[in-house]
């Protein structure tokens, strides 16, 4: 709950009409601590002194002189550690590219409000400050070397999670991703963006991914013995993809396991450009002609591109998170993740949306052409043997899920 007596505001506006709308409008919903600027310098002034430094700014993008862009880098300078809510009569992408910008100097946005601006909108939005943690956002995660993953490889100290994949038509179970994870004797579990990219840059990423592999084939086939049915899919680095060698091992791995290749997918993220094409290419082709299926991984972010869509042969296309969060309510991202499915679904492609993280990202999703979801909404990642009981609880959740919004 805000403690509105306390809550320090500025209103910064090089209009004097709005300025005192916001005013008001603050009053009226019991803010008692708001103070007006109507340009970037005067308001910068206010910031400098620490006991007047506000907790919430509400800014003005188009202002003469000092724009709010401008505002928002000297904020970065004076490591402003509050919230800002975006004001502006610019249009809905402006405004929401406003806001990445400040979400990338690592300063909290409550969200936008479009002029003129509604009381109630302002409301909402100030329900969603929270006091910051002090430090908490500048600690980094700690990093590892070589010679430290090496010996996880080693010591069997990598396990895999099981993300869980299901049909959009009719919320059917199809399959899972397997994410590696590091169970670390000191630190805990240690998450993939902090090795994997060790091993990448060291030359250990092929044995990790064969650790990997082995593990997700053995695993496919306890649960194919116990009846489960599920497809597997795994993730391929392209560095992977250098040595010719590796499709002969993921070959002789799927036989070693005792399981067909038609119920295991491959997918392919380029991080960084191919030096050459010639050996992912053959590599990714002989392992399509054995009947493994190849996903695109995070189309349309990093070097995922329709040029990977023209060379490669592609059995599925993953929506990368970013598009897919919020695309309901965002017109932006509707138009790139409708125009992505329409693309797979011309190809003859399977698609994957990654990032369904609550009811209306799957709402949206079922009422389009794709055909997984994938996301926090249905599963987090989690460990094989928790795998047949989500199955279950899932199944006895399905005729709810796959009621349209207005009948639940």
């Amino acid at each position: 709950m805000i403690d509105k007596s306390a809550l320090r505001i500025l209103v910064l506006d090089d209009e004097s009409f709005m300025l005192k709308l916001l005013a008001r409008m603050l009053a009226n919903l019991g803010f008692t601590q708001v103070t007006t600027c109507d340009n970037g310098r005067g308001a910068l002034e206010g910031i400098d002194c620490p006991n007047s430094r506000p907790d919430l700014i509400l800014l003005d993008l188009n202002m003469p002189e000092m724009d709010g862009v401008e505002f928002v880098r000297h904020l970065v300078e004076r490591q402003y550690v509050g919230s800002l809510i975006l004001v502006s009569g610019e249009d809905e992408r402006m405004l929401q590219t406003a806001e990445k910008l400040v979400q990338a100097h690592k300063i909290s946005v409550l969200g936008h409000l479009c002029k003129p601006v509604k009381p109630e909108q302002l409301s909402m939005l100030l329900e969603l400050w929270t006091a910051p943690c002090l430090g908490e956002s500048r600690i980094a995660k700690k990093t590892y070397g070589a010679d430290e993953v090496r010996a996880a490889i080693a010591n069997g100290e990598l396990v895999n999670y099981y993300q869980p994949k299901v049909e959009l038509a009719t919320g059917k179970v199809d399959g899972v991703e397997s994410l590696v994870r590091w169970r670390h004797p000191q630190d805990g579990m240690v998450f993939p963006d902090q090795f994997v990219g060790v091993a990448e840059e060291h030359g250990l990423i092929d044995e990790l991914t064969r650790t990997v592999v082995d593990e997700a084939f053995a695993q496919a086939k306890t649960w194919q013995d116990n009846g489960l049915q599920l497809r597997v899919a795994l993730n391929i680095s392209m560095d992977n993809l250098a040595t010719l060698a590796f499709a002969d091992h993921i070959i002789a791995a799927a036989l070693a396991a005792g399981i067909t290749p038609d119920g295991i997918v491959l997918e392919v993220t380029e991080s960084r450009l191919m030096k050459s094409l010639s050996a992912p290419l053959e590599i990714l082709t002989r392992l399509c002609l054995k009947r493994f299926s190849l996903s695109i991984d995070d189309f349309g972010t990093g070097h995922s591109s329709l040029s990977q869509l023209r060379d490669i042969p592609f059995n599925e296309l993953k929506v990368d998170q970013g598009f897919v969060h919020g695309a309901a309510d965002n017109v932006t991202l509707r138009a790139i993740c409708c125009a992505s499915l329409s693309l797979a679904q011309q190809m003859g492609m399977k698609t994957v949306a990654e990032g369904v993280e609550d009811q209306a990202d799957w709402d949206f999703l079922r009422s389009t052409s794709c055909d997984l979801a994938q996301g926090y909404f249905i599963a987090k990642p989690m460990s094989a043997a928790e795998i047949p009981g989500w199955i279950k609880a899932w199944e006895a959740s399905i005729e709810t899920l796959m009621k349209a919004p207005g009948e639940r």
